[in-house]
Formats: structure tokens, sequence, C-alpha cells
């Protein structure tokens, strides 16, 4: 195999046609020069130069090398500028959080690859264990959760709280445990679990999700309140999904006497290098729960 410092010397010493001038340009001695060629004709099997004292000229191998050789060094030239190329507003950032957290990243994201173009998001929703597991497989640069890790790869950074909200019916003023149970419940992927962190402190007689009859599931994030506008039933939502819904005057988000929230966490990958647009946008989630 050539080596590409002997290469370059070669391909130096051609384009200057000066053993001397040569050295001075690779900071190197001119016998460094020459042993370089040296060991390339000793490599090929073949002399490259014909040598006249201080002059000299390609033999036909030597030519060949030289416009080979050239193509390979720009190519090198090129791929240690795409390697040690990092910037900070191109390239794509994958993205995954909990419906809810999505609501109201993604536009906020998009606004930012709107003022830099080359910046591309790709954004994917998906509850916290997939998106832990997205983390885990380097399937994602950077995952939003409202639950610890199990995962040694995964590693998280609490960024911010989100309210868990009750929301039924406009009709309901002051919702009772009975008015509750009368209505039954509007469930989705995290229903469970989030009737469970708020209702359970705030009403005696909560013992779990199941007491309510099931009126109504839904696992896309934007249309869970659409039964609950309706009258079909009630349902536990964190804030930014309640917040997202546009038909506001059809439902009543309650502020509970014992409010609750979740903790948000940004997760990379534990052993993975952060790029500089990754960097990017995690500085941008972090402004934008502020």
């Amino acid at each position: 195999m050539i080596n590409p410092v002997w290469l370059r010397s070669f391909c130096t010493l051609v384009d200057i046609g000066h053993f001397t001038r040569t050295a001075e340009k690779l900071h190197m001695t001119q016998s460094g020069v020459s042993q370089h060629i040296q060991k390339l004709e000793a490599l090929i099997g073949q002399p490259l130069l014909f040598r006249d004292g201080k002059q000299f000229s390609l033999t036909n191998s030597g030519n060949r090398l030289y416009q080979e050789g050239q193509k390979l060094l720009l190519t090198l030239a090129d791929l240690e500028k795409r390697v040690t190329h990092d910037p900070s507003h191109e390239g794509v950032v994958r993205i995954a959080s909990p419906g809810s957290v999505g609501l109201k990243l993604y536009p906020h994201l998009l606004a930012l690859q709107k003022c830099y173009p080359k910046l591309v998001i790709d954004y994917r929703f998906a509850p916290n264990r997939d998106v832990e597991r997205q983390i885990a497989d380097q399937k994602v640069d950077i995952g939003i959760m409202t639950c610890l890790s199990t995962m040694s790869e995964v590693s998280l950074k609490a960024t911010a709280e989100e309210a868990l909200l009750l929301v039924t019916p406009s009709s309901i003023l002051e919702p009772s445990w009975e008015q509750l149970m009368a209505l039954g419940f509007i469930d989705h992927p995290d229903g469970a679990d989030h009737a469970g962190q708020l209702l359970s402190v705030n009403y005696p007689k909560f013992q779990n999700s199941h007491q309510f009859r099931r009126t109504g599931f839904s696992n896309q994030i934007n249309l869970i309140l659409e039964p609950v506008g309706m009258g079909l039933g009630f349902t536990v939502l964190p804030s930014y999904a309640v917040g997202a819904f546009k038909a506001h005057e059809k439902v009543n988000v309650h502020h509970l006497a014992k409010e609750v929230s979740e903790t948000l966490y940004i997760g990379t990958h534990t052993n993975k290098f952060t790029p500089n647009r990754v960097m990017t946008v995690m500085r941008e989630v972090e402004r934008c729960f502020k």
C-alpha cells in the first residue's frame, strides 16, 4: 500500500519542480524528500524520475502516479474536512418525545429550522419506553422523557416540569368523585399513569383508573380531548396537550388542590459524542421550556 506521506512528498515535488523548495514547503530536509521518492520507487518497482543533476523529469510511471496521486490526495483532504467539520446549524437532528411535549416542542423547533434551513428536524412521537429504547439503540440524537431511565446507555438531565390536569366537559364546574364516576374515563396510552398520579392525591376514594367506566380511548394526543368536549367523559393530561386543544370553550380544565407535575428530562446516549448541531437543538429545547 502506498504511504500517503510519501505520495504527498512526490506530488509536491512535481508541482514545485525543486527538491530544496519542496523540503522547505513540507518542513522536511532535502534528504527526507529524496528518501520518500526512493521508497515509492522501491515499492512500485519502477523509477519515477529521470534525474539530470538538480533537474528531473517524470517517467511514464511517475506521470501516472502523479495524475492518480493528486486525485487521492484531494480525496483524503476532502475526507479530513468532512470528518472534522462539525457545523452548529447544518445536518439532521433526530428527536423523539411523548406526544404532549411534542405539541409544545415541535413547532418551536420548526421555527429554529426556518432560521437555519440546513438544520433538518426529524421528530417522532413515542411513549417513554419507546423513547428510552431509541436513545439506547442510537436511533435518535435526543429523547425527551417524563420518567427516569432503567438503561445505563441513557443519560438524562432534568430540564422542566409539566403539570398534570383534570379535564372535564365544560358543564362540570367543580368535579366531585360522583360526577367523575358518572362521566366515565377517556383513556389514552398514559391515561392510567396520569390518572393515578393526580387523582390519588386529590380523591380519597381513588384506587386505580379501572374504577371508572372506560368511555373512550385515543392514542392521538391531539384528539384525546375531542370526546371530552362532546361530553363523553373526562381525562387527565399533561398541560402542553391541554394547551394545544383549540376548542377550549368545550372543556373545563381543573387545577386541583394538590398539584402534580411530571419532570421532563432531556436524554442522550451515554457514550455517544454529541455533535454541535445536536447541542444547538438541546439548547433550544431548554430555552423552550423556560
